[in-house]
């Protein structure tokens, strides 16, 4: 719970840096790409977390890490403080609850569309018209196929599951039929 809050308290600050400046899209390709080479990376990872390592020599390792992926001023400061303050390890966690953030401040939802057939562009885009028009926000879907479901839909957002799927029709026909 300790981490999920220092998470949401960094992500919170730079998401808010992001909005004033018009960067949150920039902010999230760039801390993405230092998240990919800290998590990537066990030598990396190991150095950041060594007591042997003094601050300045983790700071430079960072520095090296924001010159060879050419990152914005402002998140390289950003890392650097996590650098300062001993949050590298929470870096993953920052990163995803930054995404978070930044689609709800950019008013957008990423659905998972489950399906048990491969959907073609003019289907995902009539869904993805659907799901505009219900919610009010951009929606940027990411479909899946999962031939279990026989037929139909299942559509995830966040916490929110639609199921319209012929295996959970089914699941609940036998169950009325069960119970009698």
């Amino acid at each position: 719970m300790i981490n999920n809050a220092i998470a949401r308290r960094y992500a919170k600050a730079l998401v808010q840096l992001g909005s004033e400046n018009g960067l949150i899209e920039r902010f999230s390709q760039e801390l993405k790409a230092i998240d990919g080479l800290v998590a990537g990376n066990a030598e990396l990872r190991a150095a950041f977390g060594n007591p042997a390592f003094t601050a300045e020599q983790k700071k430079q390792i960072m520095r090296d890490l924001i010159a060879r992926l050419q990152t914005s001023e402002l998140v390289a400061n950003f890392v650097l403080l996590l650098v300062d303050k001993n949050r590298v390890a929470f870096l993953g966690q920052i990163v995803e609850t930054y995404e978070k953030l930044a689609d709800e401040q950019s008013g957008v939802i990423r659905p998972v569309i489950t399906t048990a057939f491969a959907l073609d562009d003019a289907q995902i885009a009539s869904i993805k018209g659907a799901l505009e028009q219900r919610t009010g926000k951009k929606v940027l879907p990411q479909v899946t196929v999962d031939q279990s479901l026989i037929g139909g839909v299942v559509t995830q957002i966040g916490d929110i599951a639609y199921d319209s799927s012929v295996k959970s029709q089914l699941a609940r026909i036998n169950d009325i039929l069960q119970k009698g």
